[in-house]
């Protein structure tokens, strides 16, 4: 993982076995945070507030959301757009009001051209630097206030650390680029109004400042943290789980070849 040493702790992996065990740490967590991914998204696109008090409003809270999906989708609305999200898809936003990864592709290069599918580009790239950034100093920082507050704790228990101080920085670097993941969300799914009139009002933005405020001036600045407890919630789950599974595997693989090594 990038920023992450796993030599640190005394192991000798290779690059391979550092890739390998990075990508399936991955691809097993994104598949399971896939229903928070898409509870956060449904709240990220509602215009209306996230609130009981407003009766046009679609969804108003997690558990609501997942039992209103569940009658509403079925259990496999809850993977929409999986598919292209293992394999990080700009369009990831748009495939969940689409059938098909096939439809979504199809649909939006007839409609809109090559172009669409580079939508909201500009607020992913402002916060991939400070959110990856913040994610591993975070996690460093934490690792180290850990060891420190549980010395004992801290070597006895290393996954149990790496879950603790993964989910910590998943949170905190989250909170902090949060307003331009929903940027980013509301642009990707210009010129499918038609596609998601079920779900609400719908909002045409010219770029990310428009998009920024069209939202200030529209749902205030609560606005921009829409699906904040959702994504916040993955983000813990989610990271944690990486470092969790990271760990893990560089372990196995460490003791793999330790263990060949002594025969």
């Amino acid at each position: 993982m990038v920023g992450y040493d796993p030599k640190a702790d005394g192991r000798n992996n290779s690059k391979f076995e550092v890739a390998a065990a990075g990508s399936v740490s991955g691809l097993v967590t994104r598949a399971l945070i896939s229903p928070l991914d898409i509870i956060k998204i449904r709240f990220q696109l509602q215009i209306e507030r996230l609130s009981r008090s407003d009766p046009n409003a679609k969804y108003h809270g997690i558990l609501q959301a997942t039992r209103q999906i569940l009658q509403e989708e079925g259990p496999a609305a809850f993977w929409k757009g999986h598919i292209p999200a293992q394999i990080l898809s700009i369009g990831y936003g748009a495939v969940q009001v689409y059938k098909t990864l096939r439809d979504a592709v199809v649909t939006m290069f007839r409609t809109e051209g090559p172009l669409v599918f580079y939508r909201g580009l500009s607020p992913t790239l402002i916060a991939i630097f400070p959110y990856a950034g913040l994610q591993f100093s975070c996690y460093s920082s934490l690792k180290r206030s850990y060891e420190w507050l549980m010395p004992a704790e801290g070597k006895k228990n290393e996954n149990l650390k790496n879950l603790l101080c993964g989910s910590g920085a998943g949170v905190i670097s989250k909170t902090l680029t949060y307003p331009l993941d929903l940027f980013k969300k509301r642009l990707q799914v210009g010129g499918f109004e038609h596609a998601r009139a079920a779900f609400g009002q719908v909002r045409s933005y010219r770029g990310l400042l428009d998009c920024a405020k069209q939202v200030l001036q529209e749902e205030g600045a609560l606005g921009c943290f829409k699906g904040l407890s959702p994504s916040m919630l993955k983000a813990a789950v989610s990271t944690g789980l990486i470092f969790f599974w990271y760990e893990l595997f560089c372990n196995i693989f460490h003791c793999t070849k330790k263990a060949d090594s002594q025969r």
